[in-house]
Order: structure tokens, then sequence, then C-alpha cells
């Protein structure tokens, strides 16, 4: 019977292993994956846990630490840990030949430790020395690793394959991984996730109330972040190039005074000179487009009939006999769009 309820219990956990299976490779397909995310589904099911983790359990124990913790008390806890991150700062400035970053650190690690009470003040700072921020991700990118895929891992969020590796390195570089007894050591990490996660209680509600999509807001601005902090801040913004822009038409003044057009489509030339004694009637929407140009550039300037003693015909814009029609002289051809425009003084 023993045997036989043993049995039960493995095949029970083996199938609750299998359903368990079963749901995230379901989970891990998309439609459309986005290009360096191939594992969207998957990596979307672990943000929904971890999310759900964060929402009742991590960050209902931020607000209490909050609640129960004076300002400069989470201030000197923050600068602590600060100071121990500076370490594998240092360590990581140093290995990619950053000596200037890294000697900054290691006096920030001084300073700190001696005149801030063990790292509780921050003191490098009042003396101008730059905080960095580098890990072993980071430097294994500066040699030339490629980040890999996007990855969303179990409570520790996002990441890439990359950043992951590194992230196992950080760990050994850390002094807190050191601290005897070891029950120490993760009540230290614990008291360093609550009090960062307190850190972040507002940035994570203007999260909540801005994104239409965490999981692709969270993914964007890792990645760019990444991408920002491995070019040292210096990465590059591309400018459109407008190199094969048309050029401005060029409005030289004739000698009577008049603009002179453009080239129409028909290699014509459309004249307009000072007429003696007669004036072409304007539409209606001729002179409402006439008194908002001289309204804006507070010259007054009407359009005039064609020299030369004879009568230009109207073009008619929309080729129906009822339309509205324009005299040809008062016509610019089109050059871009294919919209006349009017022609004035």
């Amino acid at each position: 019977m023993q045997t036989l309820r043993k049995r039960g219990v493995r095949t029970v956990q083996i199938a609750t292993f299998a359903l368990a299976a079963a749901t995230l490779a379901g989970c891990s397909t998309v439609q459309t994956p986005t290009k360096g995310d191939p594992l969207e589904g998957l990596n979307r099911t672990i943000f929904t846990v971890n999310d759900k983790l964060d929402q009742y359990a991590l960050k209902p124990v931020a607000k209490g630490y909050v609640f129960i913790t004076p300002q400069p008390v989470r201030d000197s806890v923050t600068n602590f840990f600060s100071n121990i991150g500076d370490v594998y700062i240092a360590a990581n400035n140093l290995l990619q030949l950053k000596i200037t970053d890294g000697v900054e650190d290691i006096m920030r690690i001084v300073i700190n430790t001696v005149f801030g009470v063990g790292g509780l003040f921050d003191v490098a700072t009042l003396a101008k020395l730059p905080k960095h921020d580098n890990d072993l991700g980071l430097t294994l990118g500066h040699y030339g690793v490629p980040p890999g895929p996007y990855l969303v891992l179990p409570l520790f969020g996002p990441s890439t394959v990359r950043d992951a590796v590194g992230s196992i390195g950080n760990y050994y570089v850390n002094p807190l991984s050191y601290i005897n007894p070891p029950g120490l050591t993760w009540a230290l990490y614990g008291v360093n996730v609550i009090n960062t996660r307190a850190n972040l209680l507002n940035a994570s509600d203007v999260l909540e109330g801005a994104a239409l999509d965490k999981y692709s807001f969270v993914r964007n601005a890792y990645l760019q972040r990444r991408q920002y902090l491995l070019s040292d801040g210096k990465q590059s913004q591309s400018l459109p190039n407008y190199g094969d822009e048309a050029p401005l038409p060029k409005y030289d003044d004739v000698d009577s005074g008049a603009a002179a057009a453009p080239a129409g489509t028909q290699g014509a030339a459309a004249k307009a000179s000072a007429a003696s004694g007669a004036a072409a009637a304007t539409p209606p929407q001729a002179a409402s487009a006439a008194g908002a140009t001289t309204g804006a550039t507070g010259t007054a300037a009407a359009p005039e009939a064609a020299s030369g003693g004879s009568e230009t015909p109207p073009l008619d814009l929309n080729g129906g006999p009822e339309t509205t029609q324009i005299p040809a002289g008062q016509l610019v051809p089109p050059t871009r769009f294919n919209f006349p425009s009017f022609k004035l003084r």
C-alpha cells in the first residue's frame, strides 16, 4: 500500500510539472514576435508572475517600510548599499580599462567608508566625485559580446542572456556574498531589495498610470538604458537627411516690380505686370486668400490683369462648366503638390 501511495504521489507530481510546462510552452509563442524578443510569450508569462508578486507581496512590504522608517534612515540605508555597490563598479571600470572612473570609484569607497561612517553618509558626492554605473554585463558588451535575446528572469525582472550571465559574476564580486553567517547575507540582501523597491514606489505609480502595455514599456526602457550605458552616454542620434528635398522657389523681382513665376507643366511662363487703368475682378475665394496673406505680412497687394492688350482666357480648376473660374494671370503653375497657388505682388 505504501508503495502504491508513493507511486501515486509521484504520478501527481509528474502530472503537475507536465501541466505547468505545457502552460508555459503554450504561452511561449506569439503571432508576431518582436525583433530581439523571440521568447516574448514566455517572457510575458514570467513578467505577469513577477508583477503579481510585486503587487501583492513586495509593494505592500515596501509601503510599510516607508511608513515606519524615517527618511534619513532610508537615505542612510541607500548610501550603505550604494557604497558596497561601488566595489564591483570599480572592478568593472578597471576591467574595461577606464582607469579614471575606476580610481574615482575607489576614492568614493575610501571617503565614504572612513568619513561617511561605513558608507551611511555620501560624503564623496559632496566632494564632487561622480557616481558611476557599471556591471559585468556591460563589461562583456564592452568587449564585443552580443546581448542575445531579451529575457525576463523570475524575481529578478528584465535582462538579456549577456546580462544574466553577468549577474552571476556580480554575485561573486559583491562583498555581501562573503559575510558569515549566510543568514546575515540573505537578510542584508532582503533589506536591499525592500529599500530599493521603496525608492521606486513613485516610479511604479507613474508606470501603471502611463503605460498602455507595461511589458513593452519596461522592455524598451531597459534595452535603451543598457545601450546608453554601453555607449558611455555618447549614443549618437541619427538625424534625417534632407539632401534630396527640392529647393524652395526663388521669387526674383523683375523690372516691372512683379514676381517671376516658375515654369509650368507645359513650359509656358506666366507674367503679371501693372496694368494701366484695368484691374481683374477677383472671386471671393481669391479675395479671402489675399486678405489673409496681407494680414500676415502687413502689406496690401492685389492681383492685376495681364499686360499686352489681349485678355487671357480664364482657367477652369475643376473642369466643370459651373465651377468658379480664375483668370490665368493670377495663377502660379504647381511645382510640387499639384495645387494651384495665387501669385501676389
